[in-house]
């Protein structure tokens, strides 16, 4: 049942949740009422303040480590995943957001092998088969959300790789909205622009003469925050939005447009 903009006894899951983007989203989730499982990659104090700060706004809260490029490690984070759902009094979680990645900046012509298949295991392979297995959990009537990323829309040099990736993870959300929508769990993209977070090295947030170009380049003359961004993934999981289904959602305050 929901209160306005509250949720009652929703679990959420929020990949990469130990700052930036997901970090945001999941303090805004609990903000809204829902309890908050994240994992995070290698920093776990991180990770563990986010843990305390959902707490003390009186939700529960638990952090795992998981490389969301190593499907192998993916059977043991579910196993952990039904452990706190046990300990919560829970059978299914009830949103999932597939926030976790990393950057890459090369020329088309420099990008090597390697770069192109580990952004494949993180932003695609990772994404498609953490959702496999993570699907028997979520709830029927549950909600999905991918991140992509302005740069599938508009071209930038030095982003072929990383932009065709959020490309394919488009697609499959489509898809997903489709196979999934008889368990009426709804399923979208939403497509950040430039964020000043420190993403990619922190280059938006750090490099003035980069932030300058991204406001520039931006309708709201500035580049995107955390807060920018975090509210509205929330507000389309816990909120009014249940008919949003298969839809790419661009939260980039009109870059490019």
């Amino acid at each position: 049942m929901t209160n306005g903009n509250r949720v009652s006894q929703k679990t959420s899951i929020v990949t990469g949740g130990s700052r930036g983007l997901g970090r945001n989203t999941a303090i805004n989730l609990a903000e809204r009422g829902a309890d908050v499982i994240i994992t995070y990659h290698s920093n776990k104090d991180e990770a563990d303040k986010v843990v305390t700060e959902i707490e003390g706004m009186g939700r529960k809260a638990a952090a795992f480590q998981l490389d969301t490029g190593d499907i192998s490690a993916f059977d043991g984070f579910v196993g952990q995943v039904k452990e706190t759902l046990s300990g919560w009094g829970r059978e299914r979680f009830d949103y999932l957001v597939n926030n976790a990645g990393i950057g890459l900046r090369a020329p088309f012509a420099e990008t090597t092998e390697e770069d192109l298949d580990n952004l494949y295991r993180i932003h695609f392979k990772g994404v498609f088969f953490l959702t496999q297995k993570l699907l028997p959990l979520l709830a029927d009537g549950g909600r999905i959300v991918n991140l992509s990323s302005g740069l599938a829309r508009f071209s930038l040099p030095g982003m072929s790789a990383y932009a065709s990736m959020k490309g394919a993870v488009e697609v499959l959300t489509r898809y997903l909205a489709k196979e999934l929508g008889d368990r009426g769990i709804a399923v979208n993209t939403v497509a950040p622009g430039a964020i000043a977070t420190d993403f990619g090295g922190g280059v938006v947030r750090d490099n003035q003469e980069m932030n300058d170009r991204v406001a520039s380049m931006t309708a709201m003359g500035r580049a995107g925050l955390p807060d920018d961004i975090g509210p509205m993934i929330a507000d389309l999981l816990t909120g009014g939005n249940r008919w949003v289904t298969g839809q790419r959602i661009e939260v980039s305050g009109g870059m490019l447009v």
